[in-house]
């Protein structure tokens, strides 16, 4: 969420935004319609994809056809970035030093299979990439 947050920033999301992010749904610093858009973005973000009728219901009240195609593909651009550098263990870069960056909470899982800590961004916490 490093550029994630740094562009954010650049476009009017505020620090209170950014460090209530994981509670949204009851954060006064979101609007509803801002808090349709990030359940909309959960669930865009969840494998399976699975989006519900009451939700999309729900956008299409404030959104038309062409702006839910753009908001879709924003997205789902996002979540390709994100998975393409999880991928290759491509962490922070650098563009929120010093300010605060969002970092998605999550319990601590342990596989059964292996022992691995999969709370961890990356399999070495480094980029693959760097050898």
């Amino acid at each position: 969420m490093d550029i994630g947050s740094a562009v954010s920033r650049k476009v009017g999301v505020t620090e209170v935004q950014l460090y209530d992010l994981a509670r949204y749904q009851e954060s006064p610093a979101f609007s509803v319609l801002e808090r349709l858009v990030i359940e909309y973005s959960e669930a865009m973000t969840q494998t399976p994809v699975e989006v519900s009728e009451a939700l999309f219901a729900a956008l299409r009240q404030s959104f038309n056809e062409a702006q839910l195609v753009e908001l879709t593909a924003v997205i789902a651009w996002e979540n390709y970035r994100a998975r393409f550098a999880h991928a290759l263990g491509i962490e922070a870069q650098g563009f929120s030093a010093g300010a605060f960056c969002v970092v998605a909470e999550r319990p601590l899982e342990v596989s059964a299979m292996n022992g691995k800590d999969l709370g961890s961004t990356t399999a070495g916490g480094h980029d693959r990439l760097a050898g």
